[in-house]
């Protein structure tokens, strides 16, 4: 009964969403080629939490498009990329297996309520104003080392923007999502599947 009753709650948080007009990261933007990678932020975690948000800016400054294919964290046993979108009210949450483009004189936001980083498996649960390094990789410009800020676990993030979306409140404690089918599972209100299906 915990479960539905707690993913019901994040949903919730998820339609309410918060202005985030917050002030700027304190991490200086980070540049790789053409790209430049500003905002990098991620979310406290509760104790025993299993998976955490990450949140950050890609600005393309060139004339090709480029791809965020994959990152990594020392701090994390994967770090996936996720999209995140309601579909009649019910959350569905994916990974990005492809990663996300990045347009040729665009940019690319992983925010609250859209797509983002998920750090699954943390080493400990990030705490508000540690630093996670982690590493971007990108289809044409490499591999960039970013430090994310970890801000509150809710509400306003320094230099997000978007809806607040709050993995807090879901027990994750029990949830092995390294091992996971996303395909097959349903928290009730949440709905995740693997990319393609």
């Amino acid at each position: 009964m915990r479960r539905p009753v707690q993913a019901l709650a994040v949903a919730s948080a998820l339609l309410v969403g918060v202005s985030l007009a917050a002030p700027a990261s304190a991490e200086p933007p980070v540049t790789l080629g053409d790209l430049t990678i500003e905002q990098p932020v991620a979310r406290a975690m509760l104790p025993g939490a299993k998976v955490g948000g990450g949140y950050v800016t890609i600005v393309n400054r060139g004339q090709t498009a480029d791809r965020l294919v994959s990152a990594a964290s020392p701090l994390a046993g994967s770090v996936q990329i996720h999209s995140m979108t309601m579909d009649g009210g019910v959350m569905q949450m994916r990974e990005m297996k492809e990663g996300l483009e990045i347009p040729a004189g665009g940019t690319l936001a992983l925010k609250p309520g859209s797509y983002h980083l998920m750090f699954v498996n943390p080493k400990a649960p990030f705490k508000q104003g540690d630093h996670v390094k982690a590493s971007l990789t990108f289809e044409k410009a490499g591999t960039a080392e970013v430090e994310f800020l970890v801000g509150p676990a809710a509400g306003a993030l320094p230099g997000a923007d978007g809806k607040t979306m709050d993995h807090k409140s879901m027990d994750h404690g029990s949830m092995d999502h390294g091992a996971m089918n996303h395909g097959t599972m349903d928290h009730g209100a949440m709905n995740h599947q693997e990319n393609g299906q």
